[in-house]
């Protein structure tokens, strides 16, 4: 994705940033993977499900807090490396735009020239806009967001992209089941916890929305978004850490801690 579907990574080290669930895959945490490239640049990847409110925010966060806690008190800015964050969504961020793959660089905001230390890339991949059929695919980007957006649905690995090594490899592990049933049931329950979430959410915009014909309508519907949040992650206080009830809800996590004052 990041080389234009040309396979030029040398070296990949996978660092677990934060502690994992109890099944390793299950988001707990604002970060999915981070990884380090053999030119030293990190890059977050992170897959979002649901389109939560300052979700947009929060991958600049992200990234600008990645680049900014690469140094030690006391250490030269020259030894700051690129950060690239790599989200991919399955939803349209960008309603205005059908291409599935959007990339953001610093440049001169009339003239289009590059910053002089290009050192933040924002790339995303938009499952949704994804159209293409078997027959269609024709670079390696292709097959990969192919067989991203459709994993679960393949029983085998298409004849079209049996060439890809690593194709082979990735559907081998998608398709492993060595979960125990407390594991299982974990994964059921948070698929379950997620769709229950998206509901909640989609509750409060509209609940937001009628609250916004009294109060004006933007305001209305901001105010109601929070307060349905605020309440959702009140419930979760003893379920879940900052960050996931963050992710889950759209607030801050200084609004979580604050909640836990309260």
């Amino acid at each position: 994705m990041i080389y234009g579907g040309n396979p030029t990574i040398t070296d990949l080290e996978i660092i677990d940033p934060y502690l994992p669930s109890r099944v390793s895959y299950l988001k707990d945490s604002y970060l999915d993977v981070k990884a380090k490239l053999a030119g030293g640049q990190t890059v977050i990847i992170e897959m979002q499900v649901l389109n939560v409110a300052s979700f947009a925010k929060r991958v600049i966060y992200n990234a600008a807090k990645t680049y900014s806690t690469q140094l030690a008190r006391g250490e030269g800015y020259f030894k700051l490396k690129p950060v690239i964050a790599l989200t991919i969504t399955d939803f349209e961020m960008f309603d205005n735009d059908r291409e599935v793959i959007s990339h953001f660089v610093f440049k001169e905001k009339e003239r289009l020239f590059d910053y002089v230390d290009p050192e933040i890339e924002l790339i995303f991949i938009e499952l949704p806009k994804f159209n293409k059929q078997l027959d269609e695919l024709e670079t390696l980007t292709d097959k990969w967001v192919y067989f991203m957006k459709n994993a679960p649905c393949l029983e085998i690995v298409p004849s079209t992209m049996e060439t890809v090594s690593e194709i082979q490899q990735a559907f081998a592990i998608a398709n492993e089941t060595n979960l125990n049933p407390q594991e299982l049931e974990d994964l059921e329950k948070r698929e379950m916890f997620i769709q229950d979430q998206h509901g909640v959410l989609l509750k409060g915009i509209e609940e937001g929305l009628a609250q916004g014909m009294q109060q004006g309508m933007q305001q209305g519907m901001q105010q109601g978004m929070r307060e349905k949040a605020l309440e959702i992650a009140r419930q979760l206080l003893n379920v879940l850490d900052n960050q996931t009830i963050s992710q889950t809800t759209g607030l801050s996590v200084e609004d979580i801690e604050n909640l836990r004052v309260e």
